[in-house]
């Protein structure tokens, strides 16, 4: 089987009907996020609070050994919850999600990562390594934008970041159960993620914190469709100079940051009222 699978990868890898040259790690993709704000609320009230589905778009910039995520900035008729300075839990829903959707940089000859995000005013650069994904390559194929795909899964905790769709995160073991049923549905304690990659731009990129792959990953489906990335367009060729790390904020490591958005996410609940607890909760 594990030859089967190997045999596979070195096919897809060398597959000559999309024209890979030396350029192969360079692209630049744009991916549409969506993500199903209403899987994990009961509650009619609720849902009333919030659109059904929150989509965004955002730019993937490989060059070789780094890469840079970035999102396209709302404009008030895109942004689902009435612009962006909208009120109430809706409003306040909104500032909290936009603060996951920093530009996100990457150096795999270093294994580290930097993240800038804006939360309540300030600014903050995130750093972090880049961890290991315990993803299981399977056979299943398929072609998305006329590049050969493989499928690969991974189960991970339930949890904050796997809510928002930023990989990696876990759930906080000491945090107090839900057992409010009639609002949330609690965050279950694994959830599983596929994604779809291509060995035909060999490096291990994806959306937000998503990679450790053989090859970018195109198309991926967190917690049965809760979070959903799907390419739109690749171009095989990337603007090297903007493949550079931020440097606008007060440095953090992501632990720190995590306690933080925390500490917020439990203020919200406070002061939202019928507004869901935190996931991780």
């Amino acid at each position: 089987m594990l030859l089967k699978k190997v045999l596979l990868l070195l096919l897809i890898g060398s597959h000559v009907c999309i024209g890979i040259n030396a350029q192969s790690k360079e692209a630049t993709i744009s991916y549409v996020k969506k993500m199903n704000l209403w899987k994990r609320i009961r509650s009619e009230q609720m849902r009333a609070m919030v659109p059904e589905f929150r989509t965004t778009k955002h730019n993937l910039l490989i060059a070789d050994s780094v890469m840079l995520y970035t999102t396209i900035p709302e404009t008030e008729e895109m942004n689902a919850f009435g612009g962006e300075n909208g009120g109430g839990f809706g409003g306040r829903m909104a500032s909290m999600m936009a603060a996951m959707d920093g530009d996100l940089y990457k150096n795999f000859n270093t294994g580290t990562s930097l993240q800038a995000i804006e939360q309540m005013g300030r600014n903050f650069l995130i750093s972090d390594s880049i961890k290991k994904q315990p993803w299981k390559i399977s056979g299943e194929t398929k072609t998305i934008l006329n590049y050969p795909c493989m499928k690969a899964t991974m189960k991970q905790k339930g949890g904050f970041g796997s809510f928002f769709g930023m990989g990696g995160r876990e759930r906080n073991p000491a945090a107090t159960p839900n057992t409010d049923t009639t609002r949330v549905n609690r965050m279950p304690a694994e959830i599983e993620v596929i994604a779809w990659f291509t060995t035909a731009i060999p490096v291990p990129a994806g959306p937000d914190n998503f990679g450790q792959l053989p090859g970018v990953i195109l198309e991926m489906s967190i917690d049965s469709g809760t979070v959903v990335y799907t390419a739109t367009s690749i171009k095989k060729e990337v603007a090297v100079k903007e493949v550079k790390p931020p440097k606008k904020g007060k440095p953090v490591t992501r632990d720190e940051f995590r306690k933080l958005m925390m500490e917020m996410t439990r203020r919200f609940s406070n002061n939202a009222g019928d507004a869901p607890p935190p996931p991780n909760q």
